[in-house]
């Protein structure tokens, strides 16, 4: 989900894989020192946002529309970059070309997959899009296996691709039928997170030499994203009549949480340690969205959604190794 990594890919503005996301991927900065902050702690951090992500959706669509609560993160989480943008005096890209191609990423990173997400918690529980959306580097895999990716499958990656995929029918307990599943909730999550994989090689194809800094290009890309869904949110859904405390609240926490500042903890990350150990973020989501769905949402948890959960990481794993060189310069799969 490469020239770079794919921490590196994700620092546009989409979710972790995720997450959720971040959008338009430049190389990650020269190693720098930390913030203050103990990088470990931030790590922690951002794991603990992103993961709750799906408790917030899950709480925001009890006040309001699908639609906008999509819009409201996204408008929570433009200001946040944009405001910094504003702090650092930067310069939000130019050209006709570049702002189309911003389109099509927040289209792929942001506005449908945000969008589906949260259709999928009226159908679905929080623990299940949790771990859904740790099927991102799975599709990934694929993508490159029909030639959309510049990735090279090796036989260590195509194997993860069928683990993780095997993990994904244990989570929905396929040898019952899938009794117990909404075939239609669980579907848009399983799309949501593709979506992710195919705009990541539609940003390194088209923005990653784009130039310009990678902070304005992201909050430009949520920007973009943003008027989308202030365009399309009113044609499907009524306008909200009433703003509920909670739900409110959550939308706030993850637009300006999730999608804002958690950009600027990853980007940080990327930038203090490196993108590989900033991406291995990804695998502990699943683990904080299912102990919140149980601990704060009392959703039930069978034995067989832990365990498709570790399996569906592992094969995510897998499919994210790279080839080590062999003594002679050669790679090895």
């Amino acid at each position: 989900m490469s020239t770079t990594s794919h921490a590196a890919r994700r620092s546009p503005a989409g979710p972790p894989s995720s997450p959720q996301a971040d959008p338009a991927p430049t190389p990650p900065p020269a190693r720098r020192q930390g913030s203050g902050i103990d990088w470990r702690i931030r790590f922690g951090a951002l794991a603990l946002i992103w993961g709750c992500s799906f408790l917030f959706i899950k709480l925001g669509t009890d006040g309001f529309a699908p639609l906008y609560v999509s819009l409201g993160r996204m408008v929570f989480g433009t200001a946040v970059l944009l405001a910094v943008v504003a702090v650092k005096r930067e310069r939000l890209p130019s050209g006709a070309r570049v702002w189309g191609h911003l389109a099509v990423a927040a289209f792929l990173l942001n506005s449908l997959p945000f969008t589906l997400f949260a259709y999928a918690e009226l159908r679905v529980s929080s623990t299940l899009a949790g771990i859904c959306n740790a099927t991102t580097p799975l599709w990934g895999m694929a993508l490159s296996l029909v030639a959309l990716s510049d990735d090279r499958p090796t036989r260590r990656r195509v194997a993860g691709l069928g683990i993780g995929f095997l993990g994904v029918l244990t989570v929905l307990g396929a040898w019952q039928g899938f009794s117990g599943q909404d075939p239609a909730g669980t579907l848009m999550a399983l799309v949501a997170s593709a979506s992710y994989a195919v705009g990541w090689v539609y940003v390194r194809r088209h923005l990653s030499s784009a130039g310009g800094s990678h902070l304005a290009t992201s909050g430009s890309q949520l920007l973009v994203g943003t008027v989308q869904l202030a365009v399309v949110a009113p044609l499907f859904s009524p306008l909200p009549t009433s703003f509920p405390a909670v739900p409110l609240l959550a939308v706030l926490a993850l637009g300006a949480l999730g999608t804002g500042f958690a950009f600027l903890v990853q980007y940080g990350l990327v930038a203090e340690v490196g993108p590989t150990t900033a991406t291995l973020t990804t695998y502990f989501i699943p683990v904080v969205a299912t102990v919140a769905g149980v601990a704060l949402l009392g959703e039930d948890l069978s034995w067989n959604t832990p365990v498709g959960a570790a399996i569906v990481l592992a094969g995510a794993a897998l499919t994210q190794s790279r080839p080590k060189p062999k003594a002679d310069g050669g790679q090895r799969s």
